[in-house]
Protein backbone atom coordinates (compact mmCIF):
# COMPACT_ATOMS: atom_id res chain seq x y z
CA UNK A 1 0.00 0.00 0.00
CA UNK A 2 2.92 2.45 0.91
CA UNK A 3 4.95 1.62 -2.52
CA UNK A 4 1.44 2.27 -4.07
CA UNK A 5 1.08 5.84 -2.37
CA UNK A 6 4.60 6.44 -3.07
CA UNK A 7 4.36 6.37 -6.94
CA UNK A 8 0.94 7.33 -7.06
CA UNK A 9 1.97 10.58 -5.55
CA UNK A 10 5.79 11.36 -8.05
CA UNK A 11 3.51 10.06 -10.82
CA UNK A 12 1.27 12.99 -9.94
CA UNK A 13 3.48 15.25 -9.50
CA UNK A 14 5.33 14.22 -12.34
CA UNK A 15 2.04 14.73 -14.36
CA UNK A 16 1.10 18.31 -13.22
CA UNK A 17 4.68 19.17 -14.10
CA UNK A 18 4.10 18.35 -18.00
CA UNK A 19 0.79 19.47 -17.87
CA UNK A 20 0.99 22.03 -20.85
CA UNK A 21 2.87 18.98 -22.63
CA UNK A 22 0.48 16.53 -21.80
CA UNK A 23 -2.63 18.95 -23.14
CA UNK A 24 -0.35 19.86 -26.75
CA UNK A 25 -0.06 16.32 -26.96
CA UNK A 26 -3.79 15.29 -26.61
CA UNK A 27 -5.00 18.16 -28.09
CA UNK A 28 -2.35 17.37 -31.75
CA UNK A 29 -3.94 13.64 -31.46
CA UNK A 30 -7.58 15.40 -31.00
CA UNK A 31 -6.87 17.27 -34.11
CA UNK A 32 -5.39 14.53 -36.31
CA UNK A 33 -8.40 12.07 -35.45
CA UNK A 34 -11.06 13.87 -34.99
CA UNK A 35 -13.14 16.84 -37.23
CA UNK A 36 -13.15 19.88 -36.31
CA UNK A 37 -16.77 19.79 -34.67
CA UNK A 38 -16.17 16.81 -33.01
CA UNK A 39 -12.96 17.74 -31.55
CA UNK A 40 -14.70 21.29 -30.46
CA UNK A 41 -17.72 19.35 -28.72
CA UNK A 42 -15.23 16.78 -26.78
CA UNK A 43 -12.91 19.78 -25.96
CA UNK A 44 -15.85 21.52 -24.32
CA UNK A 45 -17.13 18.18 -22.32
CA UNK A 46 -13.56 18.16 -20.85
CA UNK A 47 -13.40 21.19 -19.86
CA UNK A 48 -17.07 21.13 -18.08
CA UNK A 49 -15.47 17.73 -16.19
CA UNK A 50 -12.53 19.46 -14.90
CA UNK A 51 -15.14 22.48 -13.77
CA UNK A 52 -17.38 19.76 -12.16
CA UNK A 53 -14.89 17.43 -10.35
CA UNK A 54 -12.53 20.38 -9.84
CA UNK A 55 -15.04 22.34 -8.42
CA UNK A 56 -16.59 19.62 -6.14
CA UNK A 57 -12.89 18.23 -4.97
CA UNK A 58 -11.68 21.49 -3.82
CA UNK A 59 -15.03 22.78 -1.99
CA UNK A 60 -15.01 19.25 -0.37
CA UNK A 61 -11.37 19.63 0.70
CA UNK A 62 -12.18 22.88 2.05
CA UNK A 63 -15.51 21.81 3.84
CA UNK A 64 -13.60 18.68 5.46
CA UNK A 65 -10.83 21.12 6.59
CA UNK A 66 -13.58 23.48 8.51
CA UNK A 67 -15.62 20.87 10.02
CA UNK A 68 -12.22 19.21 11.53
CA UNK A 69 -10.87 22.11 12.42
CA UNK A 70 -14.49 23.18 14.55
CA UNK A 71 -14.28 19.56 15.37
CA UNK A 72 -11.24 20.03 17.86
CA UNK A 73 -12.29 23.33 18.72
CA UNK A 74 -15.56 21.78 20.27
CA UNK A 75 -14.03 18.71 21.06
CA UNK A 76 -11.04 19.94 23.16
CA UNK A 77 -13.87 22.88 25.04
CA UNK A 78 -15.65 19.39 26.15
CA UNK A 79 -12.49 17.82 27.12
CA UNK A 80 -13.02 14.67 25.17
CA UNK A 81 -10.36 12.44 25.28
CA UNK A 82 -8.06 12.76 22.23
CA UNK A 83 -9.81 15.55 20.48
CA UNK A 84 -6.73 16.19 17.65
CA UNK A 85 -7.23 12.57 16.87
CA UNK A 86 -11.03 12.14 16.48
CA UNK A 87 -10.95 15.72 14.70
CA UNK A 88 -9.02 14.23 12.19
CA UNK A 89 -10.66 10.90 11.54
CA UNK A 90 -14.03 12.69 11.83
CA UNK A 91 -12.36 16.07 8.90
CA UNK A 92 -10.97 12.93 6.42
CA UNK A 93 -14.08 10.84 6.80
CA UNK A 94 -16.25 13.90 5.62
CA UNK A 95 -14.82 14.32 2.50
CA UNK A 96 -17.56 10.95 1.77
CA UNK A 97 -20.64 12.62 1.74
CA UNK A 98 -23.72 11.82 3.39
CA UNK A 99 -22.09 8.69 4.81
CA UNK A 100 -18.70 9.50 5.77
CA UNK A 101 -19.39 11.84 9.19
CA UNK A 102 -21.11 7.85 10.25
CA UNK A 103 -17.63 5.84 8.85
CA UNK A 104 -15.80 8.43 10.95
CA UNK A 105 -18.07 8.72 14.08
CA UNK A 106 -18.29 5.10 14.98
CA UNK A 107 -14.41 4.21 15.31
CA UNK A 108 -13.82 7.59 16.92
CA UNK A 109 -16.63 7.02 20.01
CA UNK A 110 -15.73 3.49 20.12
CA UNK A 111 -11.75 4.90 20.91
CA UNK A 112 -13.52 7.57 23.01
CA UNK A 113 -15.70 4.56 24.70
CA UNK A 114 -12.28 3.11 26.07
CA UNK A 115 -11.69 5.72 27.52
CA UNK A 116 -14.61 7.00 29.07
CA UNK A 117 -17.76 5.70 28.27
CA UNK A 118 -19.53 8.97 29.49
CA UNK A 119 -17.51 11.09 27.07
CA UNK A 120 -18.56 8.97 24.56
CA UNK A 121 -22.05 9.47 24.73
CA UNK A 122 -21.08 13.23 24.54
CA UNK A 123 -19.03 12.85 21.50
CA UNK A 124 -22.29 11.23 19.83
CA UNK A 125 -24.29 14.15 20.99
CA UNK A 126 -21.51 16.94 19.85
CA UNK A 127 -20.87 14.75 16.68
CA UNK A 128 -24.76 14.90 15.63
CA UNK A 129 -24.54 18.37 15.95
CA UNK A 130 -21.33 19.46 13.94
CA UNK A 131 -22.92 17.40 11.02
CA UNK A 132 -25.99 19.13 11.40
CA UNK A 133 -24.29 22.39 11.08
CA UNK A 134 -21.69 20.83 8.14
CA UNK A 135 -24.90 19.82 6.22
CA UNK A 136 -27.53 22.42 6.51
CA UNK A 137 -24.64 25.44 6.26
CA UNK A 138 -20.96 24.74 6.04
CA UNK A 139 -21.63 22.57 2.92
CA UNK A 140 -24.16 24.23 0.76
CA UNK A 141 -22.25 27.54 1.57
CA UNK A 142 -19.06 26.17 0.20
CA UNK A 143 -19.73 23.88 -2.50
CA UNK A 144 -23.17 26.18 -3.55
CA UNK A 145 -23.71 25.31 -7.42
CA UNK A 146 -20.22 23.94 -8.16
CA UNK A 147 -21.77 20.13 -8.85
CA UNK A 148 -25.06 21.13 -9.63
CA UNK A 149 -26.93 18.90 -8.02
CA UNK A 150 -29.99 18.75 -4.95
CA UNK A 151 -29.30 16.88 -2.25
CA UNK A 152 -31.59 14.17 -3.71
CA UNK A 153 -29.07 14.25 -6.55
CA UNK A 154 -26.38 13.80 -4.00
CA UNK A 155 -27.97 10.83 -2.43
CA UNK A 156 -28.57 8.54 -5.20
CA UNK A 157 -25.12 9.21 -6.62
CA UNK A 158 -23.42 8.77 -3.16
CA UNK A 159 -25.93 5.23 -2.93
CA UNK A 160 -25.86 4.02 -6.40
CA UNK A 161 -22.27 4.44 -6.81
CA UNK A 162 -21.32 3.27 -3.41
CA UNK A 163 -23.33 -0.17 -4.24
CA UNK A 164 -20.77 -0.50 -7.47
CA UNK A 165 -17.70 0.93 -6.81
CA UNK A 166 -17.48 1.08 -2.73
CA UNK A 167 -15.96 3.97 -0.99
CA UNK A 168 -14.41 5.26 -4.08
CA UNK A 169 -17.97 5.12 -5.67
CA UNK A 170 -19.03 7.35 -2.99
CA UNK A 171 -16.27 10.01 -3.31
CA UNK A 172 -16.26 9.97 -6.97
CA UNK A 173 -20.11 9.71 -7.46
CA UNK A 174 -21.22 13.25 -6.93
CA UNK A 175 -18.97 14.94 -9.65
CA UNK A 176 -19.41 11.95 -11.78
CA UNK A 177 -23.56 12.06 -11.70
CA UNK A 178 -22.80 15.96 -12.00
CA UNK A 179 -21.19 15.49 -15.59
CA UNK A 180 -23.62 13.38 -16.70
CA UNK A 181 -26.44 15.09 -15.51
CA UNK A 182 -24.41 18.31 -17.65
CA UNK A 183 -24.37 16.03 -20.59
CA UNK A 184 -27.81 15.35 -20.32
CA UNK A 185 -28.98 19.07 -19.49
CA UNK A 186 -26.79 19.91 -22.73
CA UNK A 187 -28.28 17.05 -24.67
CA UNK A 188 -32.03 17.99 -23.61
CA UNK A 189 -31.33 21.65 -24.81
CA UNK A 190 -29.67 20.92 -28.13
CA UNK A 191 -33.41 18.92 -28.86
CA UNK A 192 -35.26 21.54 -27.86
Amino acid sequence: VLKNILVGFFVSVYGLVSKDRLNAGCRRIFRALLPKKKETMLLYYISKAHSKFGGFFIGKIIDSLIIGVLSWIIFAIFKIPYAVLVAVIVGVTDFIPFFGPFIGAIPSALIIFIVSPSKAFLFVILILIVQQIDGNLVAPWILGDRTGLSSLGVLVAVTVMGNLLGVAGMVLGVPIFALLMAVLDDFICFRL
